[in-house]
């Protein structure tokens, strides 16, 4: 049972890995230093892995074109993920994004949708 157990462990250590390089911690401290490739690096695999408060944040990088051209579409796909994980920032921005037609087709009702809760007695 114990080889057992080690194999196990081993192949989830193994399966982590293309995260245990990325910290969003340095990813933080990069990005409030300027450094916004390092930023980048180290959100993008979290975000991809479903991280989302890397992909809330690489929503940011894109909206504003830090370390990259500016792309409202990439952006409101970013927003989306995190939204779509119970991220509150993100879904009120990407309700804003569907309002204002940035990066996704101008749509009220989605707006609504996703910054309705807004409106909602607690």
């Amino acid at each position: 049972m114990l080889r057992f157990t080690s194999v196990l462990f081993g192949v989830v250590l193994l399966l982590a890995l293309p995260a245990y390089g990325q910290d969003f911690q340095k990813g933080v401290e990069a990005y409030n230093s300027g450094d916004y490739a390092t930023a980048l690096r180290e959100w993008r695999p979290l975000a991809e892995q479903g991280h989302a408060g890397a992909q809330y944040n690489l929503r940011f990088m894109y909206d504003e074109g830090f370390g990259m051209a500016q792309d409202d579409a990439e952006a409101a796909r970013w927003f989306r993920l995190a939204a779509e994980q119970g991220d509150a920032e993100a879904q009120f921005y990407l309700g804003l994004s569907y309002a204002n037609g940035e990066g996704v087709p101008q749509n009220y009702a989605e707006a609504v949708r996703f910054i309705g809760w807004l409106a909602q007695p607690p």
